[in-house]
């Protein structure tokens, strides 16, 4: 049977390599490696995502920057801690990845079951666009979760703003990043990314334990 834990957290992108493979991080002798992404939307626009991939998925595939591939894995979160602070860190960590030689379309689809483990933040837009920001809390193996922030827009919005903490839901979208500036100062800001899945589905997950 196959671990539930393999199927609550499903990501499929394709797109073009945007940097080279850096040296990321070892564990038990393997070593994993980590590159951008580049997934166009219909809009024109580009989403560039963050992978993680292990040295043995290189093995037979010649992957380099400008190629064009698809990857399947699942979205993990970490902390990094940093200037006294401890910062969430998104990336896809690639189960499979394929080079395309004729590419089509990019993809870009998720799917997540999970609980919500902060309130829901309802609000609006200056151009009056609903929008609801959601903590889902991802079980994985070895009694691990990642932590994935959801942004939900219009009727899912007020329907995720009604929705308790340890509400369990599966919710389907896209990944995306979005660039946005921090202040540091009165005169000084920084550009950062952030990373989230927008949500086009959302459903409430119900245990039927009485029938």
């Amino acid at each position: 049977m196959e671990n539930s834990n393999t199927q609550n957290n499903i990501i499929e992108l394709s797109g073009q390599i945007a940097s080279e493979f850096t040296y990321s991080h070892q564990v038990y002798g393997e070593a994993f490696y980590s590159f951008m992404l580049c997934s166009k939307r219909l809009s024109d626009t580009y989403d560039t995502l963050p992978v993680t991939v292990s040295e043995r998925l290189l093995i037979d595939v010649e992957a380099k920057s400008g190629q064009f591939i698809s990857v399947t894995g699942q979205l993990r979160s970490y902390n990094s801690y940093s200037e006294g602070k401890t910062h969430l860190i998104l990336t896809v960590f690639a189960k499979d990845i394929k080079i395309i030689n004729e590419p089509a379309n990019d993809i870009n689809n998720i799917r997540l079951d999970g609980f919500i483990c902060k309130p829901p933040v309802y609000r609006t837009t200056p151009f009056n666009r609903e929008i609801a920001d959601i903590l889902l809390a991802v079980n994985r193996a070895y009694k691990k979760s990642d932590y994935i922030p959801i942004i939900c827009w219009g009727r899912n919005a007020k329907y995720a703003s009604t929705l308790e903490v340890g509400s369990n839901i599966s919710v389907t979208g896209r990944m995306q990043s979005r660039i946005y500036h921090k202040k540091l100062s009165e005169t000084e800001t920084i550009e950062k990314t952030a990373y989230e899945v927008s949500v086009s589905k959302i459903e409430l997950i119900t245990n039927d334990i009485d029938k």
